[in-house]
């Protein structure tokens, strides 16, 4: 019996494969050599403090968005799709911003509960 000729075969239909152009690829990657080489560069020229976290931070985010951005092919989906994978980690991030915020306002509250205590109890001084 074929299925084909009385219409209620499965129509296959080959999907059409989007080519990106191999020079994207290549200039990401170059781009990815720069950067891995400037965060070098800050241990090399041995930047210290906060500006050596902000610059190797900086260089960390810029290649993930990088990689994710063009070799994950999040740059030629749907926003929807996009929005399915980036809203979840941000959120989570967010929370854990605010549990650290958070932890630090408990941290320093126990410090002055704390101090005050050691502060009323102790003793007077002899000298006086």
């Amino acid at each position: 019996m074929d299925h084909a000729a009385d219409g209620h075969g499965a129509v296959v239909r080959e999907e059409e494969a989007i080519q990106h152009p191999l020079g994207v690829y290549f200039k990401i990657w170059i781009l990815l050599f720069v950067l891995s080489a400037m965060s070098y560069a800050v241990d090399y020229y041995q930047v210290q403090g906060y500006m050596r976290w902000f610059l190797i931070l900086l260089f960390m985010v810029l290649k993930a968005g990088l990689i994710i951005a063009v070799f994950m092919h999040m740059v030629w989906e749907r926003l929807a799709m996009v929005y399915f994978i980036l809203v979840p980690p941000a959120l989570l991030l967010t929370l854990v911003a605010i549990g650290s915020l958070e932890a630090d306002w408990t941290f320093f509250q126990r410090g002055v509960y704390f101090l005050k205590e050691l502060i009323i109890a102790a003793p007077a001084s002899p000298h006086h």
